[in-house]
């Protein structure tokens, strides 16, 4: 799951919890999103009742240069087989 959620954000500038569940329940979502946060992957904005999440690509650059464009590359290949 916290895979998909990372592909779809790779997509896209930013996403809601509601964009991104699949039809999972909203405990078993949060779970994942705060696993990804404290993992630095994901950021989550507040905006009202919607929660807008993006992937943190701009940081880990320059943390880990290249990592997550190789990363990103072989998981949206994966997702083409």
């Amino acid at each position: 799951m916290r895979l998909d959620i990372v592909r779809h954000l790779a997509r896209v500038t930013e996403a809601t919890c509601g964009e991104l569940d699949g039809g999972r329940p909203k405990s078993s979502m949060s779970h994942h999103f705060r696993i990804l946060r404290d993992a630095g992957l994901v950021q989550t904005r507040v905006a009202g009742t919607v929660h807008q999440n993006t992937l943190r690509l701009d940081e880990l650059e320059s943390r880990f240069p290249g990592l997550m464009k190789a990363i990103l590359e072989h998981l949206l290949v994966e997702e083409m087989a």
